[in-house]
């Protein structure tokens, strides 16, 4: 009976590793996102409409909003790699649909810069929220997410 208790002890204790090794809960502190809590998977492939969640770059602006070491960020895949993102005025377009507008200034006033257009590369994706205020692809601080900053593709908790 000891036996099979420490048996159970030490596969619980090697799938509780494995599980953190391969997973982990982020915390949404941001307005950008309806949702707050998000399960991340660390080795699942995003696919459009998938929440991904990334290492921001560390740019002026993010430094300036989200201090020097700044959180992950949490948003939602509309572009995968291929795609073709377009921009005519304030309006971005992936594949011709309208997927976010563009503003001269942050909600602090700093000038934003617009993001990359053209083909989304291999590896690369193009995220974005619905909420006016979002920092994501759609502006240069951010750009196309690529492969070597995700850190997982996550579902909503909460």
């Amino acid at each position: 009976m000891v036996i099979g208790a420490l048996a159970a002890t030490l596969a619980a204790s090697s799938s509780l590793a494995s599980w953190r090794d391969n997973h982990a809960i982020l915390i949404n502190t941001t307005r950008s996102l309806p949702n707050w809590a998000f399960w991340i998977d660390k080795h699942r492939r995003p696919a459009r409409g998938d929440f991904v969640v990334f290492a921001p770059p560390q740019t002026r602006l993010i430094t300036a909003h989200f201090g020097k070491v700044s959180p992950p960020f949490a948003k939602r895949v509309y572009g995968m790699p291929g795609d073709m993102v377009t921009r005519e005025g304030s309006v971005v377009r992936i594949n011709g649909a309208e997927v976010s507008r563009l503003k001269p200034v942050s909600s602090r006033g700093e000038p934003l810069e617009p993001g990359p257009t053209g083909r989304i590369p291999e590896h690369c994706y193009y995220v974005g929220t619905e909420h006016k205020d979002g920092l994501d692809s759609r502006y240069a601080d951010i750009g196309f997410v690529c492969s070597a900053r995700i850190i997982g593709t996550g579902d909503s908790l909460l």
